[in-house]
C-alpha cells in the first residue's frame, strides 16, 4: 500500500509539473498587471469621504497627493515607508509573474528615495482551477525579486480566489530629509524617465497571440529591472520630485506631479522612447483596455493629441520606470549617476508655472 501511494504521489507530481510548465496564467484573469487598476476617476469617488480625517503629525506622506507610499516619522531623522501593490497575471509564466509583481511593489519604496527592508506576500489563487505547484512558482518568483533587492520575504497571507493575484506589502526606511515626493516639483525642472514606454502594448500583443518571436521576453525583461537607482537619486537635492510610472500611464502620473506641485508641463513626444515594436503593435490594434480608461479619467486635463500619442502616453505600465524632475544645473550629475548604473535617461518634457487648462501640452 505504501509503495502504491508513493507511485500515485510521483504521478501527481509529474502531472503538476506538466501543468505548471504549460499553463498560460493570463487566460485565468480578466485584467493584466497594473492595467487592472481601478481608473483614476472611479478611484477618486471611492476614496472620497465625508468622515472627519484623523490627523497624525508624524505622518509625513499620506494619500493626499496620491504618492507612491506612505512615510511615517519615527524620530531621530528616520522615516518608515509603507506600501502595497498586487495584481493579476501580466505574463503566462508563473515564476516571471511573481518576480514582476514583487519588483513592481518594491519599486514604490525606491520611488520615495528609500531602502526596502522587508516584504510580506499577498496571494489570491484559484485552488480548484490550478495546482498548488503553480502558486509555489509564483511565490518563488516573488522571493527571487526580494533577494535581488536585498530583503527577506518575511511572511504573507493567502486566500482562495477566482483569479490569480499576487503582490507584496513592503516596508522601507529613509532619512526624513531625503524623502522624494511627487508633489514637490519646481517650475523650470526638466523631466526624465528611466525606462522606455510600451509595456501595456507588448503584453496585450502577447495575450492576443500577435507578438513576434523577436519581441518575446522584451516586456518581461523591462518589468524585472529594479528601480533601485531611486535610492541614489535621494541623495541629489536638485531632483525635486520623483514617482514611478505604472497603471495610470505616463500622463496620469505626470498629472499627479503637476497637480500636487501646482504646475503645468510640456511633453516632448518626439523624444519619448518606446520598446521595440510598440508603434507597430499599436497600428495593429494591440491597445490595452486601461489606455482608454486612463484617457477617460484625465484626458480633459491634456491638450490635443493624436491617436498615436494617446496610445503611447496613456499606456498602462507595469513595473515601469522612475519619472524625475531635475533642476537644469544638476542634469549632468544626474545623468552620470544613471550611466554608472547602466541607465540612459530619457528626456520627456519640462515643468512650467501653472497656467489655465490644459495642465499638460503635448508638443
Amino acid at each position: 500500500m505504501q509503495a502504491e501511494n508513493t507511485k500515485l504521489n510521483d504521478i501527481q507530481h509529474e502531472l503538476n509539473e506538466t501543468v505548471t510548465q504549460t499553463v498560460r496564467l493570463t487566460q485565468y484573469s480578466h485584467g493584466a498587471g497594473c492595467g487592472c487598476k481601478i481608473s483614476p476617476k472611479v478611484l477618486e469617488s471611492i476614496l472620497h469621504s465625508e468622515m472627519e480625517k484623523f490627523v497624525d503629525p508624524h505622518l509625513l506622506v499620506g494619500n493626499e497627493t496620491k504618492d507612491d507610499a506612505a512615510v511615517y516619522d519615527i524620530g531621530n531623522g528616520i522615516g518608515i515607508i509603507s506600501t502595497t501593490d498586487f495584481f493579476m497575471p501580466i505574463v503566462d509564466d508563473p515564476f516571471d509573474f511573481g518576480r514582476i509583481a514583487a519588483t513592481n511593489a518594491i519599486s514604490d519604496i525606491f520611488a520615495m528615495g528609500g531602502k526596502p527592508i522587508m516584504a510580506i506576500a499577498i496571494l489570491g489563487f484559484p485552488i480548484k482551477l490550478l495546482p498548488a505547484s503553480v502558486a509555489q512558482k509564483i511565490v518563488d518568483g516573488g522571493r527571487f525579486a526580494c533577494r535581488q533587492a536585498g530583503i527577506a520575504l518575511a511572511g504573507g497571507h493567502s486566500i482562495d480566489a477566482p483569479e490569480p493575484i499576487f503582490g507584496l506589502a513592503v516596508t522601507g526606511i529613509i532619512n526624513t530629509e531625503k524623502v522624494k515626493k511627487n508633489a514637490s516639483a519646481q517650475a523650470g525642472c526638466n523631466l526624465y524617465l528611466t525606462k522606455p514606454l510600451g509595456i501595456g502594448v507588448l503584453t496585450t500583443a502577447e495575450k492576443k497571440g500577435k507578438l513576434k518571436a523577436e519581441h518575446k521576453g522584451l516586456a518581461t525583461e523591462t518589468m524585472c529591472k529594479m528601480n533601485d537607482i531611486g535610492s541614489l537619486f535621494a541623495e541629489i537635492d536638485d531632483i525635486t520630485a520623483m514617482t514611478d510610472v505604472t497603471g495610470f500611464g505616463l500622463l496620469g502620473h505626470l498629472i499627479e506631479i503637476c497637480e500636487g506641485s501646482e504646475l503645468s508641463t510640456e511633453v516632448f513626444f518626439d523624444k519619448i522612447k518606446t520598446l521595440d515594436g510598440v508603434i507597430r503593435y499599436i497600428e495593429k490594434g494591440c491597445i490595452p483596455g486601461g489606455t482608454g480608461r486612463n484617457f477617460e479619467s484625465y484626458g480633459h486635463k491634456v491638450g490635443p493629441m493624436t491617436d498615436l500619442q494617446k496610445s503611447v502616453l496613456c499606456d498602462p505600465q507595469t513595473s515601469g520606470g522612475l519619472l524625475i524632475a531635475v533642476k537644469a544645473e544638476s542634469e549632468e550629475q544626474v545623468k552620470n549617476v544613471a550611466r554608472e548604473q547602466g541607465i540612459e535617461l530619457i528626456e520627456i518634457g519640462r515643468l512650467l508655472e501653472r497656467k489655465d487648462k490644459p495642465i499638460v501640452t503635448v508638443i
